[in-house]
């Protein structure tokens, strides 16, 4: 009798193995540790107005998590993330409230003036060899500059409001401001733009030919121009990426609330960057996940949220940042590790 060893190039791999390989794995055990914690802690945690509350907490953060995600595999960095959600605001707020313009028509010129700050940045990083830590550190002052500036100048005042009365704004406040009821509870539309951008995110890097050129820039730029990736264009599209979100974010949040305040947005920069890394992103490049940026956004409104039911002091939640932070990089790092070892 002779018997066989099946090759263990060809042997089927383990569950374990094959869940290790997943950037997202750490982030989605995170969250369900989050979230069922709070869900013991307090009664209100699991309610239809608590879920509600918390997605809406995370939809916002998730989206611009996602566009983050996506440029931290690409091996960049976008610190003029947070002041550009409030740039784009302002934007369309102005040229609606103070230009009369239609609103469609402001959201379609804060759109353009989003792009074009996105690929400035793309393309200064990408002219210059700066890192782009640097170069979007002097886009975030020079907006948050511009913001405060161009707002007193127009208005006399840090702030632009008024935007129920402007022409166009019931059918803009529809696609981006509305509600959806689901048993009796409303949900903010947000959450479903968080969702779609989070699954279009996660298909274009696991199935199209543009995921593998972000994975590859990320990896080795220099490699990957060897083998014919665009790597230009490819980093000049992640940067308009975020920029995009940073234009869907705002005018989500200018159609919501009305008004918006020179400056607003400043610091959330660091908390898109929190929750990409939290959702398995490398600060290196080349390794991350857009579905566990979303997650990682989730654990960020259940946490802010959870902290508010269960009534404890919101200081509180700096220190969940700081374990969660620190822990997600350990993790991360971790995993990476085993999923190199996994695939050799």
């Amino acid at each position: 009798m002779t018997t066989t060893t099946l090759d263990e190039r060809v042997a089927k791999p383990r569950l374990l193995d094959r869940l290790v390989v997943r950037p997202e794995i750490g982030s989605l055990l995170g969250a369900v540790v989050v979230f069922l914690f709070f869900t013991v802690v307090t009664d209100q945690f699991f309610s239809g107005s608590g879920v509600a509350t918390w997605l809406d907490d995370a939809s916002t953060l998730g989206i611009m998590a996602v566009a983050v995600s996506l440029l931290m595999i690409g091996g960049e960095f976008d610190l003029s993330a947070g002041v550009m959600t409030a740039s784009t605001a302002l934007v369309t707020a102005t040229l609606a409230t103070q230009a009369g313009w239609n609103v469609w028509l402001a959201l379609f010129a804060s759109l353009v003036f989003a792009l074009a700050v996105g690929a400035f940045n793309g393309w200064l990083v990408l002219r210059t060899g700066l890192p782009s830590f640097i170069v979007t550190l002097g886009t975030f002052l020079a907006l948050q500059g511009l913001n405060l500036g161009v707002t007193r100048l127009v208005t006399g005042t840090v702030q632009v409001s008024g935007m129920r009365s402007t022409d166009g704004y019931e059918s803009a406040g529809f696609v981006f401001a509305s509600t959806v009821d689901i048993g009796g509870t409303a949900f903010q539309i947000s959450i479903v733009w968080w969702i779609g951008f989070a699954v279009l995110a996660a298909w274009l890097l696991v199935r199209t030919r543009l995921g593998n050129w972000i994975f590859a820039v990320g990896g080795s730029a220099q490699s990957s121009r060897a083998v014919g990736v665009p790597v230009v264009r490819t980093k000049i599209m992640l940067f308009m990426t975020t920029a995009l979100a940073a234009w869907l974010v705002g005018s989500i949040n200018i159609l919501r609330f009305a008004s918006v305040q020179a400056n607003q947005g400043i610091g959330l920069e660091f908390q898109y960057i929190i929750a990409a890394v939290i959702g398995g992103c490398l600060l290196t490049g080349g390794f991350g996940s857009a579905i566990g940026a979303a997650i990682g956004a989730l654990i960020f409104g259940m946490a802010r949220q959870g902290i508010v039911f269960a009534r404890w002091d919101s200081d509180w939640f700096m220190l969940f940042l700081g374990v969660m932070l620190l822990s997600a990089v350990l993790v991360n790092n971790a995993f990476r590790r085993r999923a190199e070892r996994v695939r050799r």
